[in-house]
């Protein structure tokens, strides 16, 4: 699975933008704020259909335009496809799969699959849950389409029985119709908690060896899904916590409040963990993931790191740097130079100046 192309048409701070890509390391290099990520959030759209920084649509859209093109051309198995994306201020994007519009953004998922590795990656381990659900949920929609079912369908139920809970407050007769919202959610709820277990333990094995590699042995990594609520006990305490819910007018049990523990050496890493110990697991379940990715689709997907490398320190990297060899990799930074010195291939520069790409001949 490689990105072969990208045509960029009034998006974030290009207005028009044309380039091509290796199948093996792309670098953009350039000073800050000039449109390097821009480039990789443009990929992430045309795979996941939002924003990885969390982006509304029309905040991607160039100043004072009202629409946005994005055209990304892949080959996959063999076969190329291409990706039009059309964003636009006051309505719902448009897409296209091969010039064919699809209804459902929920379709575009499995075409292209993407791992971005960031800054703010590297502080998963620390961070809130919401962070590592986030983590879970992007990489599950990409692989799994009943997942990816489920989680739309549990989003959906779950903002329509916080909105029932808020009207009870004025009209208690509505409570009679909670039930039918709960056993919605639980049907939804049960499938994303028994599938994320899953993918915790296919991860969880897959980690477990890069991250011994990391340390030479020194840390034992483990992943537990942290359940707000088991699945087969969903619906009891959906029951049993409606009073809860109805005085604070949220849902206050299910998969939305779960969470992904990691532990080295049988200790919390995000309460006990030194700060290189949570970048080196953050940094070992990133790699895990790609790896898991192969496991499941047959092929890699397309790594996006954002300005990482200077993040980690230098074992870390080179760890990194060998770990991407056959791996289609684009990279932005603020210096190219430094991954010539580590000795990695580049087949492609390309120098981002305030929304302007030029090609480089790679050294």
């Amino acid at each position: 699975m490689i990105v072969k192309s990208l045509e960029l048409d009034r998006f974030r701070n290009y207005m028009s933008l044309s380039m091509t890509f290796d199948s093996g390391v792309t670098i953009l290099y350039g000073d800050n704020a000039q449109g390097k990520t821009n480039v990789l959030e443009a990929i992430c759209l045309s795979a996941t259909t939002k924003s990885h920084r969390g982006s509304k649509d029309k905040d991607m859209i160039f100043f004072e335009e009202n629409e946005s093109h994005i055209r990304l051309y892949l080959e996959k198995d063999g076969i190329e496809h291409k990706i039009d994306i059309h964003l636009k201020k006051n309505k719902s994007k448009g897409i296209a799969i091969d010039g064919i519009p699809i209804r459902k953004s929920a379709d575009l998922f499995g075409y292209l699959n993407v791992v971005l590795f960031s800054p703010e990656d590297l502080h998963i381990i620390k961070n809130g849950p919401s962070e590592r659900r986030r983590f879970i949920n992007i990489e599950l929609c990409q692989l799994d389409s009943i997942y990816l079912y489920h989680y739309a369908n549990y989003q959906k139920i779950l903002n329509q029985r916080n909105n029932l809970l808020k009207q009870i407050n004025h009209n208690p007769s509505l409570e009679d119709t909670l039930e039918i919202w709960d056993n919605q959610l639980v049907v939804s709820g049960m499938e994303l908690i028994n599938r994320r277990k899953s993918f915790i333990k296919q991860l969880e094995m897959i980690m477990k060896e890069i991250h011994s590699n990391l340390t030479a042995g020194a840390e034992h990594v483990d992943l537990v899904y942290e359940c707000n609520v088991e699945a087969e006990d969903f619906k009891q305490q959906l029951l049993h916590k409606r009073e809860y819910d109805k005085r604070y007018q949220t849902t206050s049990v299910g998969p939305h409040r779960d969470d992904l523990l990691i532990y080295i050496n049988g200790k919390d890493v995000k309460t006990f963990g030194s700060q290189g110990q949570q970048r080196t697991s953050a940094l070992s379940m990133k790699l895990a993931e790609i790896e898991l990715v192969k496991k499941r689709i047959g092929e890699y997907p397309v790594l996006l790191l954002d300005d990482v490398m200077s993040e980690l320190d230098e074992k870390r990297r080179d760890y990194l740097l060998q770990s991407i060899k056959e791996i289609q990799t684009i990279i932005t930074c603020t210096g190219y130079k430094e991954f010539i010195k580590q000795r990695l291939p580049v087949d492609c520069v390309y120098k981002v100046t305030n929304g302007s790409v030029s090609l480089e001949q790679a050294d």
